[in-house]
C-alpha cells in the first residue's frame, strides 16, 4: 500500500463533522468509536475513508508517532 503523506496529514486534522465527538480531529478520536464504527459500517465517501484510515492507524498503536504532524 502506498500512502500519500498529504492525504494521512489531511485525515488527522479533519474534525468530526457531527456526533457525540464533533468538531474533535480524527486523531483525536477515542479507539472505542472507531471500533464502533468499523462494526457497524463506515459513512460512504470521504469521511468513511477517513475514519477506516483512523481506525487502522488506531488499533496499531500508531497515533503517537502522528502527533508531530497534528495543525494548531
Amino acid at each position: 500500500m502506498n500512502l500519500d503523506p498529504n492525504i494521512l496529514k489531511e485525515t488527522i486534522n479533519q474534525q468530526m463533522p457531527f456526533g457525540k465527538y464533533a468538531g474533535r480531529k480524527l486523531l483525536h478520536l477515542p479507539e472505542p468509536y472507531l471500533v464502533w464504527f468499523h462494526q457497524q459500517g463506515f459513512p460512504r465517501g470521504k469521511l468513511g475513508e477517513q475514519l477506516a484510515l483512523m481506525h487502522e492507524i488506531k488499533v496499531n498503536g500508531l497515533e503517537k508517532m502522528l502527533e508531530p504532524l497534528l495543525e494548531k
